[in-house]
């Protein structure tokens, strides 16, 4: 089951005596949990049929026990496992596993590790309720799951301010969720979010920012790109270098995978270089001012400069003047 088909069941009341939550991406495995912790129970049901245990302070007996309790005055009991992780020899629960009870719903979040899937405890915990994997989302996939996340909430986001918030924000869900919904306080209903929306919540600038700095590098604009980096070089928390070669890395790895495409309609790119179609026509753009020797040559130079970054090979150098260097190594 995904991510979405456990939350539409739950709201449904459609419920599964275990729910196994593991993986890397913690943010899927809370939202789930705190669902059931708010939703299943009501405020009066609570004090006698909800419990909430920690791997660290519990073991499997006494897990079981509570689980093999009958509600009172309720339909339901709920047992949550917080950091299940850490409880020794998991897979001893599999004796109740075998023969839930219909009206307790246990659920253990085990973040940051998972389970064998092959093994007989994963198969009856499939069989007998939810087993669900949270992954960790890859970059390219962050900007739709902004969109995603803003359209649960009646609120839509243009592609640069997606792709902007992205990168900056990195891949942890509940960074990201929190700054959207700081971003959704402040905004009408229904309303479309804009780079001016977030450069006056978030304070991320509409102006001076990684993709106006390769558009201005796409396009080969000295002065524009200049005062990009500039800008960056007076900003190091904002603008770390590290992040800057990381980002000018996969725009020209881009170029370079376009160079050697076969279709080059709209989609196809599109699809080829991982970026939303909005977004192909700056790719062409660069393309056409900078060939593959050149975009080869580029490449190498990020290299050398993400060495430079850490160290090896440069004395004295501050990172705003490695900055100024690459850039101008690219330009020219």
């Amino acid at each position: 089951m995904t991510f979405e088909d456990i939350l539409n069941n739950l709201k449904k009341k459609i419920y599964h005596p275990i729910y196994f939550l593991m993986g890397e991406e913690s943010y899927f495995i809370d939202q789930i949990s705190d669902y059931i912790n708010q939703h299943v129970l009501t405020d009066a049901e609570k004090g006698f049929n909800q419990h909430i245990l920690y791997g660290k302070d519990t073991d499997i007996d006494t897990i079981i026990t509570y689980a093999r309790r009958f509600p009172m005055m309720s339909s339901h009991q709920v047992i949550i496992v917080r950091e299940a992780q850490n409880i020794k020899k998991i897979e001893e629960l599999e004796s109740y596993v075998k023969n839930p009870l219909n009206s307790t719903i246990l659920v253990l979040n085990y973040k940051y590790k998972t389970i064998d899937k092959r093994k007989t405890f994963s198969k009856l915990i499939g069989q007998k309720g939810v087993l669900f994997e949270s992954k960790k989302i890859y970059d390219n996939q962050l900007p739709d799951w902004i969109k995603r996340y803003l359209a649960t909430r009646n609120y839509t986001i243009v592609p640069q301010a997606s792709m902007l918030l992205a990168e900056y924000l990195g891949t942890d869900l509940s960074k990201v969720s929190n700054e959207l919904d700081k971003l959704i306080i402040s905004l009408p209903e229904n309303s479309q979010i804009t780079p001016d929306h977030i450069e006056k919540n978030i304070g991320i600038s509409k102006d001076y920012n990684i993709f106006e700095l390769q558009n201005a590098l796409g396009e080969r604009n000295v002065l524009k790109s200049n005062q990009i980096i500039n800008y960056f070089s007076a900003n190091q928390n904002a603008n770390p270098f590290p992040r800057t070669i990381s980002s000018l890395y996969q725009f020209f790895m881009k170029i370079l995978t376009y160079h050697f495409l076969e279709d080059k309609s709209q989609n196809a790119v599109a699809s080829s270089l991982g970026v939303h179609p909005f977004f192909v026509k700056s790719y062409i753009a660069a393309a056409k001012q900078y060939p593959i020797r050149k975009v080869v040559e580029i490449i190498s130079t990020l290299r050398d400069f993400d060495m430079k970054s850490k160290g090896l090979g440069n004395v004295s150098s501050s990172a705003g003047d490695l900055q100024k260097e690459m850039i101008y190594k690219i330009l020219h």
